[in-house]
């Protein structure tokens, strides 16, 4: 995995990728942006072309004949080392790593969370920050998820500025995505307009920082740690998760050959989460043996830890913003639907 994390700091303990550089605890925002590296910037530079429509050149041709400006075409370009991060059109606004980084810092300031970690996705496409909360709860035998707030600052057309919270299971470091209805644990910010202090209150307020997402959280928790899990049950709640994305990937597949692979994909990943039922960190504690919240961390464990996206090319991206990330949504919504009826 460390192809895709291009540069990364964290405080603490040691990521459980083994990635990045350990810096000193209770850095603020700004000093966690240096440490990360990824305290540069990013500028739109118009699209030049020489005779094709899709020749475009991001340096500017002053001077140089048969050079054409393409109208309303820019690329987006990381300054420091003028390397293209996207194409983009004249109304994308870019959101500079430092300004989405302050939105941390009152709270650092406060006392209310403190940086955890930082760092460069996919050669600089997307970065992040996350930072730890107040909250935490513990479920029986001291299974203990703590709260925090990731933040993923996306330099491409089409992808949204998020700010997520998210609950970590210390046991296993699992990062556990929350099924809300009302989508209340994120908020999201298309390119299309500046992000200031309105958008961070409207952040804020969206976000409800105050606990009620942990609360919510917990509750849930301690409902399918409480409801046991039969195996045929469990076996059903693989194949709902996993075996729809065989069939949408066949629909897909321009050679039909590739369906025996998609197939052994799917009972590859079947065996992995049957095997993190019984073997991953923290299978054997009271919450988890036998039980609904077991099943839905088994899931999270292989997503998070042992499954490669292959579509994305990005296993740590996919297990945050990407279809990891559903997934983990979808096993804990149908978690919760399975445990109702058991």
């Amino acid at each position: 995995m460390a192809h895709e994390v291009e540069t990364m700091a964290y405080a603490g303990q040691v990521p459980w990728h083994g990635l990045g550089k350990q810096v000193d605890n209770n850095m603020s925002p700004d000093e966690m942006l240096k440490a990360a590296q990824i305290d540069w910037t990013v500028s739109k530079r118009p699209a030049y072309t020489i005779d094709k429509p899709n020749c475009w050149n991001i340096v500017d041709p002053t001077g140089e004949a048969g050079f054409l400006r393409c109208p309303d075409n820019h690329f987006l370009v990381r300054d420091s080392d003028n390397k293209i991060l996207s194409p983009c059109g004249e109304g994308y606004v870019p959101f500079q790593n430092s300004e989405v980084m302050d939105f941390f810092k009152k709270f650092t300031e406060a006392g209310s969370m403190t940086m955890e970690t930082a760092g460069s996705l996919k050669d600089g496409k997307d970065i992040w920050g996350l930072a730890k909360l107040k909250d935490e709860f513990a479920l029986a035998g001291g299974d203990e998820v703590k709260g925090y707030l990731l933040l993923n600052n996306s330099h491409q057309v089409g992808k949204a500025m998020t700010i997520m919270f998210t609950p970590i299971r210390v046991v296993c470091n699992n990062t556990l995505t929350m099924a809300l209805n009302n989508d209340g644990n994120r908020f999201r910010v298309l390119h299309l307009q500046m992000f200031d202090e309105e958008i961070q209150k409207a952040a804020e307020d969206a976000l409800g920082i105050s606990g009620q997402q942990m609360t919510h959280f917990k509750e849930q928790s301690e409902f399918l740690a409480n409801k046991r899990a039969k195996e045929f049950d469990i076996d059903n709640f693989i194949a709902e998760l996993f075996q729809p994305n065989l069939l949408i990937e066949r629909a897909k597949a321009s050679n039909p050959n590739a369906l025996p692979a998609l197939r052994e994909e799917f009972k590859n990943t079947a065996e992995l989460v049957h095997e993190a039922v019984e073997n991953s960190p923290g299978h054997n504690l009271t919450s988890a043996k036998g039980t609904w919240w077991g099943a839905v961390n088994a899931v999270t464990y292989v997503v998070d830890h042992q499954k490669k996206s292959l579509a994305e090319g990005n296993a740590l991206h996919s297990a945050w913003f990407g279809s990891g990330a559903n997934t983990k949504r979808k096993a804990l919504t149908k978690a919760v639907e399975y445990a109702n009826v058991s």
